[in-house]
């Protein structure tokens, strides 16, 4: 803790997959995701069956799950995202594979891997600039 009773700006430091700056709340899951069915490319909306975020939107929010997985079509989704402006902010995982690097990169979305994503809280405002990640 800091003097004056605030918590203590946390940071963490990952691996640079697209470099960038962003800004977001983050929704967080311990689910891997798959673009490709999984989200809406029109609406930025969650629809994978059983998804422990179905129903929520990854438009403007730093998106925070341990990978993806699915179709290397799912890196193209991420690029409609992104031409539709329901993209994520930018990305946070434990372990980038090739279908979200490839989107991201192709998108300009900040990506980060190598955190440890237990640490981060849904709904923390979160700030990503290269490698770092603080909230």
């Amino acid at each position: 803790m800091r003097g004056g009773g605030h918590e203590a700006e946390l940071k963490l430091r990952g691996r640079i997959i697209f470099s960038g700056e962003a800004e977001g709340v983050a929704l967080v899951t311990s689910q891997p995701i798959s673009f490709l069915g999984g989200v809406d490319p029109t609406t930025g909306e969650v629809i994978e069956r059983g998804h422990e975020l179905r129903g929520e939107c990854v438009k403007d929010r730093v998106l925070v799950f341990p990978h993806g997985k699915g179709s290397t079509v799912g890196s193209y989704v991420l690029y409609r995202l992104s031409k539709s402006g329901v993209a994520p902010s930018a990305i946070i995982n434990e372990r980038c594979e090739p279908i979200v690097a490839v989107g991201a990169i192709i998108s300009g979305i900040p990506c980060v891997d190598m955190i440890d994503i237990s640490r981060i809280e849904r709904d923390v405002r979160l700030s990503v600039r290269g490698a770092t990640v603080e909230f």
